[in-house]
């Protein structure tokens, strides 16, 4: 059994057929997902999934996309929303400096205060990292003692780095691209990790794994994304699986 750390059933991708596509993830052995918030919308959106479907839970947060345009109303409403009983985690939020949608300066201040919300709402994040790797380790590093649990979603960062993050106690969430070709860095990571350290993630309808790379992703293509990682590491599948799925349940507080 699955569990797909993060996922966007709520993305418009999904509007022809996104209540036929959930109802079969069970029938495909997906025990859990948890829907990721990018903006206020698709925060509530997240919730409302959750309240639908008992396999599915959500977290809330702004993505540094739409960092320009928060505002502390936001914050507030965020913090309402993080007593849901099905929101595990503030996120995703962080740093993006590929795309610069909004200012750095902003984007490290609303990165700071969600960190902080994270804090006094109890829960743990989910992190957002682009093209922005040493500000984003800073910025977790300074909030390392309020942090209640962290994962680097979906992370494209390196071995060196990602060992950093494991010593801090964090997780590390591996997509679609460690079965790219040109996955390098990911599959050190995914060769290396500690397995009690490792979460697995589609990010649907993104990064669809080989050989649907280009095409619309959704959290069954997890399995695909699983057999890579224990082909690296030349272990079972079902035991990579269980792995990752109890690994997901701690950080997020669920009860299997």
């Amino acid at each position: 059994m699955l569990f797909d750390s993060h996922a966007h059933l709520d993305d418009e991708a999904f509007d022809p057929d996104r209540q036929a596509l959930i109802e079969s993830l069970p029938a495909q052995g997906i025990s859990y997902v948890v829907n990721a918030g990018a903006d206020m919308e698709s925060s509530r959106r997240s919730i409302k999934l959750a309240e639908e479907f008992y396999f599915i839970y959500a977290s809330v947060g702004i993505h540094p996309h739409d960092a320009a345009g928060m505002t502390d109303q936001d914050l507030d409403e965020l913090a309402e929303m993080a007593g849901h009983d099905k929101v595990v985690a503030i996120g995703e939020i962080g740093l993006d400096y590929y795309y610069d949608n909004s200012p750095r300066q902003v984007q490290r201040e609303r990165f700071a205060q969600q960190l902080q919300l994270s804090s006094r709402v109890g829960l743990p994040v989910i992190i957002h990292s682009r093209d922005a790797h040493a500000d984003t380790l800073d910025i977790l590093k300074a909030h390392r003692p309020y942090i209640k649990g962290c994962v680097l979603h979906c992370y494209s960062g390196s071995w060196e780095m990602a060992k950093i993050y494991l010593d801090m106690g964090f997780y590390i969430s591996l997509g679609g691209p460690v079965t790219f070709k040109n996955s390098a860095k990911a599959v050190e990571v995914a060769k290396n990790i500690d397995i009690n350290y490792l979460l697995i993630e589609t990010d649907s309808p993104y990064l669809s794994p080989h050989p649907y790379r280009g095409r619309r992703n959704d959290p069954g293509k997890v399995r695909l994304i699983a057999e890579r990682i224990s082909e690296i590491r030349q272990m079972d599948v079902n035991t990579l699986a269980e792995a990752t799925l109890q690994n997901s349940c701690r950080l997020f507080g669920i009860t299997v």
